[in-house]
């Protein structure tokens, strides 16, 4: 039985100049979460991270102009040092959260260099979410809050 693969999906890809150990931390620990999350001038005031299928992954980011949005969601799968799912498609509790977004699927292949293949994959719903992220600045905004990350990552 093959497995299927999602059709509307955004992908990062990257090689990072720091250990998966690290990267793990800054995607695990909410004081590190919050300094490198959105890409600046955006930033995070507030994060919670219960790492457990179904606990509660949640984060304020902030804009420059006063915005402030709030995503909180649930994590579906935790491999500590590997592999991060999450989505928005339920609250804590399994709520439904009404409107899904997305499901990221995060990934640290440790190279054995103290660099790491690092992908992280916004799964869609539909190919007019998918869209409308990309609209977001999908690349350009995640391009740029890995380059934070790799940064912080780099000082632990």
């Amino acid at each position: 039985m093959t497995t299927p693969q999602p059709e509307h999906v955004l992908t990062l890809q990257r090689v990072i100049d720091a250990p998966a150990a690290a990267l793990w931390r800054c995607w695990t620990e909410p004081e590190l979460l919050n300094q490198w999350f959105c890409p600046k001038p955006w930033y995070v005031t507030d994060s919670r991270v219960d790492l457990r299928p179904g606990g509660e992954s949640f984060n304020v980011m902030n804009g420059p102009d006063g915005e402030r949005f709030e995503n909180i969601g649930v994590y579906l799968e935790i491999v500590p040092g590997k592999r991060l799912v999450f989505t928005d498609a339920f609250l804590p509790g399994w709520v439904p959260s009404g409107r899904p977004f997305m499901v990221g699927d995060v990934t640290f292949e440790d190279r054995g260099d103290s660099r790491t293949n690092y992908t992280a994959r916004a799964m869609h719903w539909s190919a007019e979410t998918m869209k409308e992220h990309e609209a977001m600045g999908f690349h350009e905004g995640w391009g740029k809050a890995a380059d934070q990350l790799e940064e912080l990552a780099k000082t632990l």
